[in-house]
């Protein structure tokens, strides 16, 4: 059926020809921390400890660490036999056919989108918390969702669209931006660790599971998403000087120092205070503040603003490459894959910014980092599985890296991501369904009728 047919490998490899190749496995590893550590360890981490795990938030932040290193196995393979700017969406098309990659190309999208909202909802959180720190009260009716009694979040919004402005001007460029911003992100996270580790109180994490074991298993849910960088390196390919080794090697070095900081943060944010006291978006300041350390809160606060604009930046370098791909298959308009002249998607790009900026100045944070979780999860769980269709169908392809224990990691990789999905509110399930319907309809409308592939011969 044409609905399944698959994309020749060899016509991936052929769009692998930018002149912007100037990334190497080291900028691959700080674009996906960048992408990866955010919102998820400076603001989520006490939301989900207050709400859904207590101290249990560091077995939820572990528990999702462990399903996504199966994950990253299954991708290292395919990051490194098929480089490609569509990332999951590639990789399902090349594998599974072009329905599940139509699928899997936009929700990771609609992932990415709801999640970079999410981050800039985060950044204005601590942004002015900041500002308060200094004496400055920002309006709240200029920083609050109209949920939360505000008319905008205006800082989010202009946050979001700086970025996007930043990637429009080029990759050699932006790339510098963003090695700084995740070293100074890095660097106050390692500072709040040091300083808050000598502040711990043992019991404040007795009761270890207020929430039972149910509540460790929802928080890991709904933080998954916080690992969620792994389609900024595969979407990277174009860029990089030896994509077939350093995009594994970027993989495997950013999710070992993610799953390190997010246990660790989680530790000592929960042991500075009662997880009861934590359902603040500025989580790692407000823990220094109350053991006394103002001035490390105001570091803390300041790299924070920084530091988390990296993130916003992975996730719109990486959907628009996305959908940049996608419109060059034929399955989105033209429109989509229109580059300016530093060979960045300048519209795909400037579309998801204005998305996202809308959903970060009036909607709420922890609603949108539900749905991007089970977005996420879908796509992960179905690119794992892909792993074995793709293992058949080219059993003879030269790969830098392969999925060890093979089936097994890729059947657990999937059957690890329904877990989670499954742990997920009713209602997140409700709403995510009627996306899927509505992306299920435009490609039966546009895309199908559209494709450029033809059958893999």
């Amino acid at each position: 059926m044409s609905i399944f047919r698959v994309q020749d490998i060899k016509s991936v490899s052929r769009h692998i020809n930018s002149n912007e190749k100037n990334m190497s496995a080291l900028d691959l590893t700080l674009l996906s921390v960048g992408s990866v550590i955010g919102t998820g360890v400076m603001v989520l981490t006490g939301i989900i400890a207050a709400k859904e795990a207590g101290p249990g938030v560091m077995l939820s932040f572990l528990i999702g660490g462990i399903v996504a290193s199966i994950i990253v196995l299954c991708y290292g393979e395919l990051c490194s036999a098929v480089p490609s700017s569509g990332g999951s969406y590639t990789f399902a098309y090349v594998a599974l056919g072009e329905l599940f990659a139509y699928i899997v190309g936009l929700s990771i999208s609609v992932a990415y989108v709801l999640s970079t909202a999410t981050v800039g909802a985060g950044w204005s959180a601590y942004f002015v918390s900041f500002l308060s720190e200094l004496g400055i009260n920002f309006p709240k009716a200029l920083s609050n969702i109209p949920g939360d009694g505000g008319i905008v979040n205006l800082p989010a919004i202009i946050a979001i669209l700086l970025i996007t402005f930043v990637i429009s001007i080029g990759t050699r460029e932006s790339k510098k931006v963003n090695n700084i911003i995740v070293l100074i992100k890095v660097g106050v996270i390692a500072i709040f660790i040091f300083i808050g580790v000598f502040h711990i109180s043992s019991s404040n994490w007795i009761p270890f599971l207020p929430y039972k074991i149910t509540g460790v298993l929802s928080g890991a849910a709904a933080v998954f998403y916080a690992y969620c960088g792994f389609d900024s390196i595969a979407s990277a390919a174009p860029y990089v000087k030896n994509p077939k080794k350093s995009l594994t090697i970027g993989l495997l070095a950013s999710l070992g120092i993610c799953i390190l900081v997010y246990i660790a943060v989680s530790a000592v944010l929960t042991g500075l205070t009662s997880y009861k006291n934590l359902d603040v978006a500025d989580a790692l300041s407000y823990g220094l503040t109350i053991v006394g350390k103002p001035k490390i809160a105001l570091i803390v606060s300041l790299g924070s603003v920084i530091g988390i604009l990296a993130v916003i930046f992975a996730n719109n370098f990486t959907t628009s490459q996305i959908l940049a791909t996608m419109s060059r298959d034929g399955l989105l308009p033209k429109i989509f894959g229109r580059n300016n002249k530093k060979d960045v998607p300048i519209v795909a790009l400037w579309i998801i910014g204005i998305l996202e900026a809308i959903f970060a100045g009036f909607f709420n944070m922890k609603l949108l980092a539900s749905f991007s979780s089970i977005a996420f999860l879908l796509v992960y769980g179905t690119v794992s599985f892909s792993v074995i269709f793709f293992r058949k169908r080219y059993p003879n392809l030269k790969r830098e890296f392969s999925t060890p224990l093979f089936p097994i990691i890729p059947i657990l990789g999937t059957a690890s991501c329904l877990f989670l999905m499954a742990n997920l509110p009713k209602i997140t399930w409700i709403i995510f369904a009627i996306i899927l319907v509505f992306i299920l309809i435009t490609y039966f409308v546009y895309g199908k009728n559209n494709s450029k592939i033809k059958e893999l011969q």
